[in-house]
């Protein structure tokens, strides 16, 4: 059995013969609508077409009905959707999350290294083979990694051997000098000083890339010079072999990375950041070994720590997690630069300098002068403008 239901609609007037009760109420619109009943016999595909549109009420001269069929409904499926953008926002705060925690981890890792690395120079005075301790901790983790395929073992060739010799040079001499400079005065001292880098990097850049810099990057350069220059006046623990150390480390440091954008040309032969500097690293360590056995003798062994008064065990615990730090932040660095761009991780870079001298100077007690204090806030504001002005481009001259 079939029904049908009738609702009022606005649609349609239908007219009462009774004039006078018209001319009082508004009149009455009806619209028909046939539904099929569930369960009830529906066997005829005609009276099912029939069942399944909606109806209306025309009025006609002769006063009888005819059915008009009303316009198709538009779909309200969309009303249900569920937004897609959920997942993508996961997404997001997920990244932003790890990207935050790998920049947390880069500044803790340098602060410790600072730390451990300074108390075992304190101790031990030969940077040459604390250098190399470093670079064999390194070698070993390394090691490790290739050997448990970790990280993917490079195949390298004779001719990318030597095109990478010239990196792995520069990066013993950088951090053998740097080593040279916390051992002679105080971390923060040897940081405001490194925090003429970028003075280098232009210089560099333009002798040897001939990328010359905009009036804004020279601009940014004179804070920068200025307050490394105040602060070295009025340094405590200023002596000239830890200011020239701490300069030929700047002088070392940006000649990598001038020469890293030289040596691998051919696209086919490129290394990511993280495996070049392991190569780097292992290159560094069979460079300085002969080095600091001529230099230094061998002076590492728990006899002739015993002989010199100095705490062995101490001193070792110390030296291996300065050496585990010191890649750990290296690593962590490279992991935040594939993730951002160059000028925002040179800004973090900046600010992780700021950290470094903070915690160093109260860590260690090291006495501050407000002139003293005054000089490194102007270099570091240098060194945070020249990140920002860097990536403005010099207009092309009007030909």
């Amino acid at each position: 059995m079939q029904s049908a239901a009738f609702t009022l609609s606005p649609s349609l007037s239908l007219p009462l013969r009774n004039h006078s009760l018209n001319s009082s109420r508004p009149s009455l619109p009806l619209r028909l609508f046939a539904k099929h009943t569930e369960g009830v016999n529906s066997n005829v595909a005609s009276s099912t077409s029939f069942l399944r549109r909606s109806w209306t009420l025309s009025p006609s001269p002769s006063s009888s009905f005819k059915f008009r069929p009303l316009p198709p409904s538009p779909p309200r499926a969309a009303e249900n959707a569920v937004p897609d953008s959920a997942p993508a926002e996961n997404s997001q705060l997920l990244k932003t999350l790890q990207l935050g925690a790998l920049f947390g981890l880069w500044y803790l890792f340098n602060i410790y290294f600072n730390i451990y690395n300074k108390q075992v120079l304190k101790a031990f005075h030969f940077p040459v083979t604390v250098t190399l301790v470093q670079f064999a901790v390194g070698t070993a983790l390394v090691s490790f990694m290739w050997g448990l395929n970790l990280y993917k073992r490079p195949k390298l060739s004779g001719a990318m051997l030597v095109a990478i010799l010239p990196l792995a040079v520069v990066h013993t001499l950088g951090n053998l000098f740097t080593n040279m400079s916390l051992g002679k005065v105080a971390v923060s001292f040897t940081h405001t000083i490194k925090a003429m880098e970028p003075f280098f990097s232009v210089i560099l850049s333009a002798m040897f890339l001939g990328e010359f810099p905009t009036p804004w990057v020279v601009g940014s350069l004179v804070p920068i010079v200025g307050g490394v220059a105040l602060a070295s006046v009025t340094e405590a623990s200023f002596n000239w072999a830890g200011f020239w150390s701490a300069m030929a480390s700047n002088v070392t440091n940006q000649s990598r990375n001038v020469l890293s954008k030289k040596a691998m040309v051919n696209k086919e032969d490129s290394l990511d950041n993280i495996t070049l500097f392991s190569i780097i690293t292992v290159m560094s360590f069979f460079l300085l070994a002969p080095v600091a056995v001529f230099m230094e003798g061998v002076k590492f062994t728990p006899a002739y720590l015993q002989s010199a008064g100095v705490n062995v065990r101490q001193l070792y615990i110390r030296s291996l997690l300065a050496a585990l730090c010191f890649h750990a932040y290296q690593q962590v660095s490279y992991m935040i630069l594939q993730r951002v761009s160059p000028v925002t991780h040179s800004v973090g870079n900046c600010v992780k300098r700021v950290v470094v001298i903070v915690s160093s100077v109260i860590f260690f007690q090291t006495p501050v002068s407000p002139v003293n204090a005054f000089g490194t806030a102007i270099a570091l504001a240098g060194v945070f403008l020249y990140s920002r002005v860097k990536r403005i481009k010099s207009k092309p001259k009007a030909t």
